[in-house]
């Protein structure tokens, strides 16, 4: 009666052992690679994987979903000539709305009339204190601030390496598309359908 729990468990472990060996032979004998490419870490982080499933990371790395979220960063357009726009305008909503207050911006101002210029002067997010909730993405008008999926933060210096500036926040617009194609094509869309309502209304 003790031991049979401990018998049920060296059972499990045993055929995850067996298993594997199997497995392995399965896909070299397919002509296939099961680590250290897409395909086989897919396979071992499926509900149907059999033997081994332990990524070894960081030589492998668990493949990202689409709505995984991680530090914000602010996205640019590329104009002619290689000018970077940003999308944010220093509105400050993605500060007001940051539950720990990790978000802080610099409004550029015009030098000659003193006025507002939508544009940010200076953008900074204390990485160690954000706790990517996504707020900040959600609330933006623009569509200019937006999760990444850099997770890989570690570092000797917090005070140098985490307290993001403008210039490390900065991401183009091709990265977003390329970590969040589905989304970037609603967002598309949505701003197509309100340009065309738009100008169907001046017509009228």
């Amino acid at each position: 009666m003790y031991g049979l729990g401990i018998l049920k468990g060296l059972k499990v472990v045993l055929s995850h052992f067996f298993d594997t060996y199997f497995e392995d032979l399965r896909w070299m004998l397919q002509g296939k690679k099961r680590y250290y490419t897409a395909e086989g870490i897919a396979s071992r982080s499926s509900k149907d994987a059999r033997g081994i499933f332990t990524i070894q990371y960081p030589e492998e790395r668990l493949l990202s979903p689409e709505e995984f979220r991680f530090i914000p960063f602010l996205i640019y357009e590329e104009k002619e000539g290689g000018v970077k726009e940003h999308r944010c305008t220093s509105c400050g909503i993605c500060a007001k709305v940051c539950p720990p207050q990790c978000i802080w911006i610099v409004r550029t101002s015009d030098p000659t009339t003193g006025r507002p210029v939508p544009e940010p002067a200076e953008f900074f997010i204390d990485v160690d204190v954000c706790m990517s909730c996504g707020f900040c993405a959600e609330y933006c008008p623009f569509d200019a601030i937006k999760m990444d999926h850099n997770f890989e933060l570690a570092t000797y210096n917090r005070k140098e390496n985490n307290i993001f500036d403008k210039d490390k926040l900065s991401k183009s617009l091709s990265y977003y598309m390329q970590i969040r194609p589905t989304n970037y094509q609603k967002e598309e869309t949505a701003r197509a359908e309100a340009e065309a309502a738009k100008a169907a209304k001046k017509r009228a």
